[in-house]
């Protein structure tokens, strides 16, 4: 019985079909013809019997040859958020139309595991670096940036770094979310936070201290609950204000995987979005408008952040300058639904 596994041509088999030498089969295709004197027709006829031969030149190869692999590297903080998912995905869109290819590393919020990502793929080549950082260290990041690397942040950026960075306008938006529970007449509103001391937490939770005291109101500390962006964060830190804090008329979900497990918490209390609690959520996800209660949120244009940071890039790769801007703030659409009502106590 005859095997149909498909045979894999090799350079050999291919220059022997040319009538050429392995050599010149090799420049044919490494772009090399032209300068060492190949006629156009020869490397035309060696790129014929290729394509005949189904011959696929080796990606090793070529990057030893070129000194180039390819490759752009890209390191979120956990590829199951649908938030980082998306980031990647346009960053892989926008790589592969310019003949690159993504490889994906998941740092799990965790900054040691982000330092030893950053140097496998460095060890690997990459030519550019997209990374959505932990957030709570930065200088890994600039000594990647010196060695010549290019390197883009993305969401969790730091201030006052010379690195290229690509965010959302957070103080814009968290003063359009919270503004709409005050304008609905909630005082005692409790905030649901995201990792503590990473750039979009401290601008969003700035910013409602700044529209509480604007109103003549206080953000007490014990409304202030959270330490990551993951539903069991959203779920514990709701139920430990519901319990501390019986007063609270409405929360301030700083991601969308907060928001979505505060949900249940409140219902474990008996407490129900919206007969007696308001809810409105930074990050926009698409079941949000297809809930029970349809949740009100603060939407990102993910696709713009991701195909920003992929530009800075490549346009670095192209060029081999430094990005002139550098720092790259996008705006934010509030989605008002069902999940904010008028306070009646």
């Amino acid at each position: 019985m005859a095997n149909d596994t498909a045979h894999t041509a090799t350079l050999v088999e291919v220059a022997a079909a040319a009538r050429v030498s392995v050599s010149t089969a090799s420049r044919a295709f490494n772009g090399r013809g032209e300068a060492n004197r190949i006629s156009a027709s020869t490397i035309s006829r060696v790129q014929q019997e290729a394509e005949r031969l189904r011959f696929q030149p080796s990606q090793l190869a070529r990057s030893l040859q070129s000194q180039r692999s390819g490759l752009i590297g890209v390191i979120v903080p956990d590829v199951s958020n649908p938030f980082f998912a998306a980031i990647a995905r346009e960053v892989t869109v926008q790589a592969e139309a310019h003949g690159l290819s993504v490889l994906l590393a998941d740092s799990r919020e965790t900054t040691s595991v982000e330092i030893k990502l950053l140097g496998e793929l460095q060890s690997r080549r990459v030519e550019g670096l997209v990374v959505c950082p932990v957030g709570e260290e930065s200088q890994h990041l600039v000594h990647v940036d010196q060695v010549v690397t290019p390197i883009v942040l993305v969401d969790r950026c730091f201030t006052g770094l010379p690195l290229a960075s690509v965010h959302s306008d957070n103080v814009h938006g968290a003063k359009q979310a919270f503004k709409q529970l005050l304008t609905h007449g909630h005082s005692v509103i409790g905030c649901l936070q995201r990792l503590s001391g990473t750039l979009p937490n401290e601008q969003r939770l700035s910013t409602v201290r700044n529209e509480m005291q604007q109103a003549g109101l206080v953000l007490d500390d014990s409304l202030i609950a959270g330490d990551n962006f993951t539903e069991s964060s959203g779920y514990e830190s709701a139920k430990l204000l519901l319990a501390s804090r019986p007063d609270v008329t409405a929360f301030f979900a700083f991601s969308s995987p907060n928001a979505f497990n505060a949900l249940r918490a409140a219902e474990e209390v008996g407490r129900s979005v919206t007969d007696d609690l308001s809810l409105v959520a930074f990050d926009d996800s698409p079941f949000a408008e297809f809930m029970q209660v349809p949740l009100s949120t603060v939407s990102q244009d993910l696709q713009r952040l991701g195909r920003t940071a992929a530009e800075v890039v490549l346009k670095q790769l192209k060029t081999g300058k430094k990005p002139r801007k550098r720092t790259h703030s996008f705006p934010v659409k509030l989605n008002p639904r069902q999940s904010i009502q008028d306070n009646q106590t």
